[in-house]
């Protein structure tokens, strides 16, 4: 990893810096972003455009690169078209996937904290999730943190009136993360963003995600 590098967690498509580059299963031939790092999962937005089993398959053939830092994003939608009791299945299958290599996993959810929790509750699991995208309310969020999950923050730091905006401030320095997702932002304008609304400087925001992304990414 660089050093003094911006490290962006999620994002579609090549970037600056430390970055995840985010892959969904159905773009996994094509995809040229394999030789740095990046996550790999079975997003519920595209679980009916392919065969899951196949999609499975390519994922747990994956996870002996050492590149593929996690798994994701993969998780819950109330507003995808997939039926809900397959997006279940399939998320399930993934965060098994993730104990057993040892993956953290980063995590899509819309309108299902309720759910995602419930299964956080049932797995007990061991690897680090990570709810990417965070823009929901402090009650949410509190839930999330108390459940051992990670926030990561992207776009929505923007906007000093977002839901992220308010929650990034009360949020434990060592379980947090930023991102830019697929806004074709830079990362820079995150972590600007961040160091205002934190009140700390760039220097000190910088070490705390090199360390929380050491911690849960680099792990041993």
């Amino acid at each position: 990893m660089p050093v003094g590098a911006l490290i962006d967690i999620h994002r579609h498509g090549q970037g600056d810096g430390t970055v995840i580059i985010n892959i969904d299963t159905s773009q996994w031939t094509d995809c040229e972003y394999r030789a740095g790092f990046y996550s790999l999962g079975i997003h519920p937005w595209f679980i009916e455009r392919q065969d899951c089993k196949v999609a499975l398959q390519t994922l747990k053939s994956a996870l002996a690169d050492a590149n593929l830092l996690a798994i994701g994003e993969c998780g819950l939608d109330k507003l995808s078209g997939a039926p809900f009791s397959l997006q279940e299945s399939i998320f399930i299958k993934q965060l098994e996937l993730a104990e057993q290599f040892r993956k953290p996993v980063v995590i899509h959810c819309v309108r299902a904290f309720n759910e995602l929790l419930r299964i956080k509750a049932a797995l007990n699991p061991l690897m680090p999730w990570i709810v990417h995208g965070f823009n929901n309310k402090t009650s949410i969020a509190t839930s999330l943190l108390e459940q051992g999950c990670y926030l990561s923050f992207g776009k929505a730091l923007l906007h000093p009136n977002s839901n992220a905006s308010k929650v990034l401030p009360v949020v434990s320095r060592d379980r947090f993360f930023l991102e830019t997702d697929d806004s074709y932002l830079a990362i820079d304008s995150i972590y600007r963003a961040a160091v205002t609304i934190m009140q700390i400087d760039l220097l000190e925001l910088q070490q705390c995600l090199e360390n929380n992304f050491i911690r849960v990414f680099l792990h041993d």
